[in-house]
């Protein structure tokens, strides 16, 4: 437990990423099993235990702290480990620190009731990082800056294997991951998972630039829409499924209906959408569907989803991944016409004879609610990763508009100090008055600098606070970029924003100049 703490406490203190790569590599090299691989898992997500820490930690705060200390500490800090960690009283006897191991294999063997005194025995036993360091793994999420690709990566290096590797081995194999690191010390043989279906790591894209344009052969690419979806791999192989996100997650338990009918052999790469009478609804239709852990027969019903392929990466056993884009499509039109699963089509391939006419059909996506053009290599094979050269979305340019900070709330990690997340309004009338109503929330966009004169701003401008949550003179004008906007009936504003991100500052705008809901829900008719 002891490198393990001190492994989180340096990787939430180290922004770079090369040197939070060589905090992996060597605790990965040094750490033996079991507790590697365990801590593996936690950097990744993939812990296989379920702890109901807020449930336990409100169990025996009220013994070991006193509550409204906890609070005004917790909207203080802005993070609920190191609040507990920082007021939970030392104690005099000293013992070892536990494993992780001895740490799951207790929670394993423990009930319900027995959560409580586990515990608060391991609390008792660590100083404040170990504390920390225990309540970050006991939440399944440490959120140290790591993301599970990172984390594959640092494994990748610290055994000089290529993280595709890992990637493709990652979903047969299950915490603590003996048998991977038996494989990548040479105890053992690469793991066979041919009759297994597996993530293969996906292909991305390059954000087309003007210089990407100009240089463009047109007889040299092929041209797609850009749907509003998520990026989805089917791998389907001896009677099992499974969906894979882009980051290489098993999804399938919230698509139950595709899982049931891709019942062949291939690996293919599409887009997940909420299809209606042959037209895509709007993204905030598909989020009903993500991450849900049971989906009710209403559900599938009300958002039904459907996939659209464009890309094989293997057909019948056989890899096509090294074949050029051209090939791999005419081997998936062949396979599609042959065997036509239900919930499923192609993406269309565009013809155009100038990019005149390819530009046209760009500049008209906003209005037929398509998220832009994807540009594509004929010659170009699968490759994992983002390669240069082969691959280009086009998306179209970003809606904007002039909100009102109105309520700003603290973040988590590196953000705990500061106020980073913001929630704006856009001027509306009632009764004769004009008055503000939030119409979104964002907490990108701004660079470090700009970050500390926001947070320098709220502090200064504070009217009212609600625990982490401060209200603030509504003066301050922000430039809020989007790419659409939805009605939705969840909002008190009636629109929900796609990916809003403060754009700009406008400290040289008067609030009173900032847009109104009426402009705001006029764009909704541009997205489709």
């Amino acid at each position: 437990m002891k490198a393990f703490s001190q492994l989180l406490d340096r990787l939430t203190y180290t922004p770079a990423r090369n040197a939070k790569l060589m905090l992996m590599r060597n605790y990965f090299r040094a750490t033996p099993d079991p507790d590697r691989g365990f801590a593996l898992a936690a950097l990744t997500d993939g812990l296989p235990i379920e702890f109901p820490l807020r449930r336990v930690l409100a169990e025996i705060g009220e013994s070991r702290f006193d509550p409204d200390l906890f609070r005004m500490s917790r909207d203080d800090v802005g993070d609920t480990a190191e609040t507990v960690a920082l007021i939970w009283p030392a104690t005099e006897v000293q013992a070892d620190a536990p494993s992780l191991s001895e740490i799951v294999v207790a929670l394993g063997k423990a009930g319900r009731s027995g959560h409580a005194a586990l515990l608060t025995q391991w609390l008792d036993r660590l100083d404040a990082t170990g504390r920390w360091a225990l309540l970050k793994f006991l939440s399944g999420a440490p959120r140290v800056g790591v993301s599970g690709r990172l984390a594959k990566q640092a494994v990748a290096d610290a055994f000089d294997r290529p993280v595709d590797d890992i990637e493709e081995l990652w979903h047969g194999v299950a915490p603590p991951y003996t048998a991977l690191f038996d494989w990548l010390e040479h105890r053992a043989e690469r793991l066979s998972l041919a009759s297994t279906p597996i993530f293969r790591p996906l292909m991305l894209a390059h954000a087309l630039e003007e210089s990407d344009w100009q240089v463009m052969r047109l007889d040299e690419v092929a041209a797609e829409w850009k749907w509003d979806g998520i990026r989805i791999q089917v791998a389907a192989k001896g009677g099992t499924t499974r969906l894979f996100s882009r980051t290489g997650d098993d999804i399938g338990q919230s698509f139950p209906e595709l899982v049931d009918h891709f019942t062949f052999d291939a690996v293919l790469d599409g887009e997940l959408l909420v299809l209606r009478a042959g037209e895509v609804a709007p993204f905030s239709d598909l989020q009903q569907r993500l991450n849900r852990k049971t989906v009710t027969r209403a559900m599938l019903t009300k958002y039904p989803v459907h996939v659209r392929f464009y890309d094989a990466l293997e057909i019948g056993g056989e890899d096509l991944r090294a074949l050029p884009f051209t090939a791999r499509r005419e081997r998936l039109e062949v396979w599609h016409r042959e065997h036509g699963p239900a919930h499923s089509d192609l993406s269309e391939v565009l013809s155009f004879t100038s990019k005149e006419e390819l530009k046209a059909r760009w500049e008209a996506t906003r209005a037929q609610g398509i998220e832009g053009l994807m540009l594509k290599r004929k010659a170009s094979p699968y490759l994992a990763g983002r390669p240069k050269g082969h691959w280009y979305k086009w998306k179209r340019a970003p809606l904007t508009a002039d909100c009102v900070l109105l309520y700003a709330q603290k973040g988590s990690g590196k953000r705990s100090s500061f106020h980073s997340d913001y929630t704006f309004g856009a001027w509306t009338e009632k009764d004769g008055q004009k008055l503000l109503v939030p119409v979104g929330k964002a907490y990108s966009g701004f660079t470090d600098a700009e970050l500390a004169e926001l947070d320098r701003f709220i502090r200064q401008n504070t009217i009212e606070r609600f625990g982490p949550v401060r209200s603030v003179t509504p003066k301050l004008v922000l430039e809020i970029a989007f790419d659409a906007i939805q009605e939705s009936k969840r909002h008190k504003s009636g629109i929900a924003m796609r990916f809003p991100r403060v754009s700009r500052i406008r400290w040289d705008k008067p609030a009173e100049e900032a847009d109104t809901l009426t402009t705001l829900k006029a764009l909704i008719t541009s997205v489709g």
